[in-house]
């Protein structure tokens, strides 16, 4: 079986709900490979987050796929948690899908990660995607960040019953609905910019068990298209994501300066018939190095961007430093809105604006959506 048919009394086993802000480049593709899931009865709901292009148009093409509308925003709300919270009150399964529409999903997955959930006893199943990176500053940056968030969210505390360590990833969030609707669902964490974070937090807090792990046997995604959008995206989430951005840009910029002062005094004493000076830098270049390849080896990227993310080092030490000075002015942008005050675990989000007036006038007055 797959998708359940629009007018059926039935109640799907998952309900998979796609928030949407100006997606028209990745909704059509997402559709597709979730419509074309098998073995499980679901339903597809759109919830269309004042998209100011064609995103309602293409997901209203789809047959048997629910388009809403996102309620207007309130004071203080993050555009993605309203959207959200709108798709799951108008939502029938016993399960919860909360993917975004730049995911891929591979034949299966859908059937696949509900049997996960239920093997390992999970009222919340989270994956990483697998990242699809095009172009040099995607193939240099991505591996780099993703690397960091695989060292700070290690998948063996977020599993651990016992270690208050929690993680999810919003762009592949399975969650019960019971156990949704027992911590408040994202009305819990409506004016929350790490929504999914926050919500795999409040679930295993309230004594239920978490699974996340990487996920790219089951999807992946392409987050960004462009540096600019790159760009904007980590400065948005950077700062939440790491518990001291400062300490850690000083760290990765001490790593900079070690390998590429290191490589800079071996080349230049060896120039220079200085071997003992020659082999120090190369010893503590190649030293150096070698733990950053360890560490961004663990991220799940093709050998050409573990390659490039040398480059993309110190450009991730920007971007952090970037996020920090963004939302302590609380001048963080995204899709056309703009943060007064950042949000993550209780921090409210105020005074947020929208520069698009198509936006506005659709109700978007508010906030925007958040991932990691």
């Amino acid at each position: 079986m797959s998708a359940a048919d629009a007018t059926s009394t039935k109640s799907p086993a998952v309900s998979v709900i796609i928030p949407a802000r100006n997606e028209e480049n990745s909704l059509a593709v997402c559709l597709h490979s979730v419509l074309e899931q098998r073995d499980v009865e679901f339903e597809v709901i759109v919830v269309d987050d004042a998209s100011t292009d064609r995103t309602g148009e293409i997901a209203r093409s789809f047959p048997g796929v629910r388009v809403l509308e996102s309620t207007p925003l309130q004071p203080g709300f993050t555009g993605k948690c309203n959207a959200l919270a709108c798709g799951a009150a108008q939502a029938h399964g016993r399960w919860l899908l909360f993917t975004d529409a730049d995911t891929v999903h591979l034949p299966g997955s859908l059937a696949a990660s509900l049997r996960e959930a239920q093997e390992y006893q999970a009222a919340l199943l989270s994956y990483s995607p697998a990242q699809e990176v095009h172009g040099f500053w995607e193939k240099a940056v991505m591996p780099v960040v993703f690397a960091e968030l695989a060292h700070t969210y290690r998948t063996e505390d977020v599993n651990d019953a016992g270690s208050p360590g929690a993680a999810a990833n919003g762009q592949y969030l399975l969650i019960t609905r019971e156990a949704y609707e027992r911590v408040g669902g994202h009305a819990a964490v409506i004016r929350s910019l790490l929504e999914d974070v926050d919500l795999a937090r409040k679930v295993k807090q309230s004594g239920q068990k978490i699974r996340f792990r990487f996920g790219g046997d089951r999807v992946r995604a392409r987050m960004y298209r462009s540096f600019a959008q790159l760009r904007e995206g980590w400065t948005k989430n950077l700062a939440l994501l790491f518990e001291s951005p400062l300490r850690l840009a000083l760290f990765r910029g001490a790593e900079v300066i070690l390998i590429a002062g290191g490589a800079a005094l071996a080349v230049v004493a060896a120039v220079r018939h200085e071997p003992p000076l020659a082999v120090a830098g190369a010893v503590v270049a190649a030293a150096v190095y070698s733990q950053f390849l360890r560490r961004i080896r663990s991220a799940h990227f093709a050998w050409d961007a573990n390659l490039l993310a040398l480059l993309g080092l110190p450009v991730f030490v920007s971007l952090l430093l970037a996020s920090q000075l963004s939302h302590k002015r609380g001048s963080v942008t995204w899709k056309g809105r703009t943060y007064g005050a950042a949000s993550h675990n209780g921090r409210s989000a105020l005074d947020v604006r929208t520069s698009n007036p198509a936006s506005q006038a659709r109700g978007g007055d508010a906030a925007a959506p958040g991932r990691i």
